[in-house]
């Protein structure tokens, strides 16, 4: 029983880093339902104050992290509100209408739109503004993955 317990632990930890990947999935949620699992399961004898705090300073960072880096990427590369906006609202739609490259396609197309619309920018600007909001992303997707693995790897040490 105590694997099957460990396993569902484990996936609710996997399922936080496929939301790295799909922004609809609520990362933080499912890294925070583990630790929260492992008290029911087995005790919430080793999560200390500090622990608590700790993680918690983390999952600020990683709210932190996903918005100013999308901010960055689109404004490194002449974007405005509107295209953080446009990146922001491909990044959550675009999976669902192009699976699998929707996910770089989306926040594109978005900053590209929203540019041109708002801003009437030429294509070959916008283009570039929604370079920078793909970059932003990426980026994003690599720094939050870091603090989650940081967070779960934390946990373990606390744990084990």
């Amino acid at each position: 029983m105590e694997a099957i317990n460990w396993i569902i632990i484990g996936v609710l930890f996997v399922i936080a880093f496929v939301g790295l990947v799909y922004p609809i999935i609520p990362s933080v949620l499912f890294i925070a339902a583990g630790f929260v699992l492992y008290g029911f399961l087995f005790s919430f004898e080793p999560f200390s104050w500090l622990f608590w705090s700790i993680q918690i300073l983390f999952v600020i960072l990683l709210f932190t992290a996903d918005y100013a880096a999308n901010l960055i990427g689109v404004k490194k590369y002449g974007g405005s509100k509107a295209g953080i906006w446009g990146s922001t609202i491909g990044l959550l739609v675009g999976p669902f209408v192009i699976p699998v490259l929707g996910i770089l396609i989306g926040p594109f197309l978005g900053a590209v739109i929203a540019e041109v619309a708002v801003h009437r920018k030429n294509l070959k600007e916008a283009a570039k503004i929604g370079f920078g909001s793909v970059v932003g992303f990426v980026s994003s997707v690599v720094t939050k993955g870091i603090i989650q693995a940081i967070m779960i790897i934390y946990f373990f040490f606390v744990v084990l």
